[in-house]
């Protein structure tokens, strides 16, 4: 399928367009990158976008100055009610991006890919445990080499990675496992020198740092000092 507009979508029965949308993405890294940042931004408006309780005199006023009027066709009132949501949501959208940093969108992007990892059947696109299996299969499909570690001695053994979309631009997840929980790392190349930082979001811990050029994010449910020791890990 290609990146088909509203209208052909429309068109098509609403079972096939929706397994054709699905199939879409699983496939195209634009289209997929897009939709999660859709995602996340919703997830972040949803979760600190202002909301205020109109006065308690307000319908009153409005039921009353409406029997005066003239009627109004309902599909105009539709209209007029989705030109209100539109410049409402556009006004909520501007007002917490002003408010919320881009380390913080980042965040919520990650998290968002680490929860579509575990609910869907897109976890891995190279099942293994062997470091220089999950390695090499990156060759060719990503304008870098990801640093591939295998640490299974320490209890954190691989069991693959796969391809995704982070920042605007492809990455790569190697994929780990704790205790029967999953520890996602997101990596990709960046100049940006910051130090590490932690958050916790929705319930999962995210732990951030450079090295040599390149970012991390784990992301996981694990307990904090597992994925502390996780990263420690990975930084030696």
């Amino acid at each position: 399928m290609t990146c088909k507009s509203a209208q052909e979508l429309i068109e098509l029965d609403p079972a096939q367009a929706q397994t054709e949308v699905r199939e879409h993405l699983e496939n195209c890294p634009d289209c997929r990158g897009l939709m999660e940042d859709l995602t996340s931004l919703r997830n972040t408006v949803r979760e600190q976008a202002p909301y205020y309780t109109a006065p308690p005199g307000l319908r009153r006023r409005i039921l009353a100055q409406a029997r005066g009027a003239r009627p109004v066709p309902w599909n105009w009132l539709a209209i007029a009610a989705s030109l209100l949501l539109i410049a409402s949501a556009i006004g909520n959208v501007l007002l917490l991006r002003s408010r919320t940093s881009p380390q913080e969108i980042l965040a919520a992007n990650i998290v968002s890919n680490h929860v579509r990892s575990l609910a869907g059947t897109h976890l891995l696109d190279v099942p293994s445990s062997d470091q220089h299996t999950v390695k090499p299969w990156f060759n060719g499909k990503l304008d870098f080499s990801p640093e591939v570690k295998d640490l299974t001695s320490y209890g954190f053994p691989l069991t693959g990675g796969r391809l995704e979309y982070v920042d605007g631009r492809p990455a790569a997840a190697l994929v780990f496992e704790r205790r029967k929980h999953i520890i996602n790392l997101f990596t990709w190349p960046s100049l940006d020198a910051s130090g590490e930082t932690q958050s916790t979001r929705n319930g999962y811990h995210l732990i951030q740092w450079t090295k040599d050029g390149m970012t991390y994010w784990a992301v996981s449910d694990v307990n904090e000092s597992d994925l502390q020791k996780f990263v420690q890990l990975y930084h030696n």
